[in-house]
């Protein structure tokens, strides 16, 4: 029996077990077979604060987790297969392994959607990308590609072009899903240009983004576009699958939250990227985090088992 379970170990999660543990909540992290979030295939960090000269994302949070173990987090690094929060004490379940806790704090984050491509997963982090708001500024005066077509990737287009000489984006229908009012901003901007009715076959480069190879969908032609940086932008998805049926989402999966991090069970908390589909920042989560564990201990005190 744990006073708190965190399920995820991200910026969100790490967070929330440092102040579980500084209020000497026996807290459990269950961190995934994979821990530390989409930070973990970031390569330099220039935006969390207090780090002047940017760090790398695995050492950011090699020291996040360095932080919680010190205070007496306990991380299993295995994932969780399900859970029930029917009733308290709630039981979170890894494998045939199963845990007690009398409150848990939800930050299993969103995974970023890729293209599925082995030159993408080789490029990530050496011009392949999810997030302008993160690695924008390391293409300064460079051609950039946005892939996607929706306010995502309108929005990763417009972030670009403080930094970029030149966006280019490839979408493989001949219209914008976007909204309206973003449309009319990338359209009146002059260095967004498009590639319609086409996607992305592979990305070039040994080490490092030289280019993309498209293809047109209507025609079938093949073409190549000279670039140094690829920005995925085709949406995010919200690791919540663990959770349906159990407390309330909301139609894209993302954990609805009430006051801040309260979810629909009561004792039941949500921080990070898991339930906020705007800003998706390290120090946003990170924030949610510290706001669940207080809302986690507040409960508690009022609730005890």
């Amino acid at each position: 029996m744990y006073d708190v379970i965190i399920i995820g170990s991200g910026p969100a999660g790490l967070t929330a077990a440092i102040y579980t543990c500084r209020a000497r909540l026996q807290t459990l992290v269950i961190g995934g077979a994979t821990w530390g979030g989409q930070l973990m295939l970031t390569s330099e960090v220039e935006n969390f604060p207090g780090f002047p000269d940017g760090i790398l994302g695995p050492e950011l949070m090699s020291k996040m987790r360095m932080q919680a173990e010190r205070f007496g987090a306990k991380i299993l690094f295995e994932e969780a297969t399900s859970v029930d929060f029917s009733s308290r004490p709630f039981k979170v379940n890894v494998g045939d392994k199963s845990f007690e806790a009398k409150a848990v704090v939800i930050a299993t984050g969103a995974s970023a959607k890729w293209l599925g491509l082995p030159s993408e997963a080789r490029l990530r982090g050496r011009g392949v990308s999810a997030c302008a708001t993160c690695d924008a500024p390391f293409f300064r005066d460079k051609r950039t590609v946005v892939v996607g077509g929706g306010d995502t990737a309108l929005d990763e287009a417009l972030a670009l072009t403080k930094y970029a000489r030149e966006v280019t984006i490839v979408h493989r229908r001949d219209q914008l899903r976007a909204s309206k009012i973003l449309q009319e901003r990338v359209f009146a901007h002059k260095k967004i240009n498009f590639v319609w009715n086409s996607v992305v076959e592979d990305v070039l480069g040994k080490d490092r983004v030289e280019g993309v190879k498209l293809k047109n969908v209507q025609t079938g032609e093949e073409s190549t576009l000279s670039t140094d940086a690829v920005f995925v932008a085709i949406g995010h998805k919200p690791n919540t699958d663990v959770f349906r049926g159990q407390i309330e989402l909301d139609e894209k999966g993302y954990v609805i939250v009430h006051e801040e991090t309260k979810t629909s069970v009561e004792g039941v908390f949500a921080a990070g990227d898991v339930r906020d589909p705007r800003y998706k920042q390290a120090v946003t989560a990170a924030g949610s985090g510290c706001r669940a564990a207080l809302d986690a201990e507040k409960y508690l005190q009022e609730h005890p088992i």
